[in-house]
């Protein structure tokens, strides 16, 4: 590739409404070419089109069965469009057309002809949300919905339809939109199939749901609090021993109640890094911190937070009886990760604690690039140990690489060293601004890096929340990156909890 075809990837936020035609592949070629003419002739006849095209706000990307137009004038453009051709389409019974509509992360690229185009997680979900809807539904993502229904004039149109399973697993929240005379108010089969499914609500639903998700973060907030109080209180001091938590006898079950510790629960420990090169301590820690994660996504299994674990750093002497009392787990993970040019060697080891022995442990030789597939492995073999139930959604979430490139996750582990709480209790302002440097080159690498995007609106909220930068500048700059995270991911976790974390430090809370 020359150098003037190779440039950097830019992410750019962008209108999308996808189409395609519903039971194409089953017509005659004939009639195929003579749909999509037609099809094409409608859609560039629309006011939206014309007016989007003439102000160069407009990208067309042909799909084969439909297209996919990106607007880049603004949020509203793809819906009014999307009617625009529901009303054209009356006169074209023939085109069984559905189209579905989202807002988000695109990268401009050139094609092979050195036309402009677009890829990026915009144009997948667009498509993704139309796949949930049947001939003439207008589908809209819930970040879409949510903007519309802000407005007197779409409230009416807009009917919440809940969760749509689409390809690998994922689920995407979708909205219906029609009015009396326009798109289909008909229920998509995808979600007929659901059994005891509720009726389609109205726009109204749309802000209840939200709604509670707010009142669900502040209880949230509430219990991270109080669990914050209680860690304060009874964590070990340095001139005393971890508590420990007694068992008790059946003859003594009267006067002390026994404490019940989960079978399926688990601690990761902090792994210890091996690697010639001490700096590559970060890099251990990343990959401990990547099983742990891995691991919470699992419902059926108690996982220990990583702020909890990371005080019995390597390095400390470690009591594995008193730790799991400690953490009220009866199960920890210990490992080591040597790294050496490009090959890596981690060792996991699943201790029962109570009775010291190993369950399993194992050791994998690899190269470097192999990172993510070991952490993945180790993850679904201690679910397996523990006979935790792992759901077809728990397992693709597992098996998913946290992102794409290793240099970008060389550079978040860097960052999240110096930036988060967990690994460091009390961060300078030189650490936080190193950190968001490294966060920084690690999302220019890897647009789509969600865990990056939500550490760096984090390390932005501690900046001004500390009062180290209280200005308005570093909040917005918090809050685009969390903008950001919410249009690739709105349903993670690591999502809601820079949300929650954008939103107290725009109150001043600390």
């Amino acid at each position: 590739m020359s150098a003037e075809v190779k440039k950097e990837i830019q992410l750019e936020i962008a209108h999308v409404l996808f189409m395609d035609v519903v039971g194409f592949s089953k017509l005659l070629i004939n009639d195929q070419s003579e749909i999509l003419e037609q099809l094409n002739q409608l859609v560039r006849e629309t006011p939206h089109f014309r007016e989007a095209e003439a102000a160069g706000k407009l990208i067309r990307l042909s799909t084969g069965d439909g297209m996919a137009l990106v607007f880049s004038n603004s949020a509203e453009a793809p819906v009014e469009c999307a009617l625009e051709i529901s009303k054209a389409l009356k006169s074209y019974p023939q085109i069984q057309l559905r189209m579905g509509v989202h807002s988000g992360p695109v990268n401009a690229v050139s094609d092979v002809n050195d036309r402009s185009n677009v890829t990026g997680a915009g144009i997948n979900v667009a498509q993704r949300v139309m796949d949930c809807g049947d001939a003439g539904h207008i589908l809209l993502s819930r970040h879409v919905a949510e903007d519309l229904e802000q407005y007197r004039q779409w409230q009416p149109c807009l009917h919440d339809l809940g969760d749509c399973e689409v390809k690998h697993g994922v689920r995407v929240h979708v909205v219906n939109l029609y009015t009396d005379d326009l798109g289909n108010p008909e229920i998509p089969e995808k979600f007929k199939q659901r059994t005891g499914r509720k009726k389609a609500g109205t726009a109204a639903d749309v802000s209840s749901g939200r709604l509670a998700a707010i009142r669900w973060v502040a209880i949230a907030a509430v219990i991270l609090v109080l669990a914050a109080i209680g860690f304060w209180f009874l964590r070990p001091k340095s001139s005393t021993k971890a508590t420990s938590i007694p068992i008790v006898s059946s003859s003594e079950v009267t006067a002390t109640p026994a404490v019940t510790i989960p079978e399926k629960s688990i601690a990761v420990l902090p792994f210890e890094n091996l690697s010639e090169e001490k700096a590559n301590a970060f890099f251990a820690d990343g990959v401990q911190d990547e099983i742990l994660t891995d691991l919470a996504k699992i419902a059926d299994l108690k996982v220990i937070s990583r702020t909890s674990v990371m005080q019995y750093k390597t390095g400390v002497a470690r009591n594995l009886r008193e730790i799991s009392k400690a953490l009220g787990v009866s199960h920890l993970l210990e490992g080591s990760v040597q790294r050496a040019a490009n090959r890596v060697r981690v060792n996991a080891q699943l201790i029962n604690a109570q009775t010291d022995a190993h369950v399993w442990a194992e050791t994998y030789d690899r190269d470097l690039a192999d990172v993510f597939a070991i952490q993945s492995e180790i993850a679904k073999t201690i679910a397996n140990q523990l006979r935790a139930k792992l759901s077809p959604t728990e397992k693709a979430e597992i098996d998913q690489k946290p992102m794409s490139d290793l240099a970008a996750f060389d550079l978040y582990t860097r960052g999240k060293a110096l930036v988060d709480p967990a690994f460091n209790s009390q961060i300078p302002k030189e650490d936080l601004l190193h950190g968001i440097n490294f966060l920084t080159q690690a999302i220019a690498r890897d647009p789509a890096f969600l865990l990056a995007q939500c550490q760096l609106a984090r390390a932005h909220d501690y900046l001004y929340i500390l009062g180290l930068d209280h200005t308005a500048s570093r909040l917005a700059l918090g809050q685009t990156a969390v903008d950001t995270a919410v249009r690739f991911a709105p349903d993670s976790g690591d999502t809601h909890l820079a949300a929650r974390a954008a939103f107290f430090a725009a109150m001043g809370v600390a």
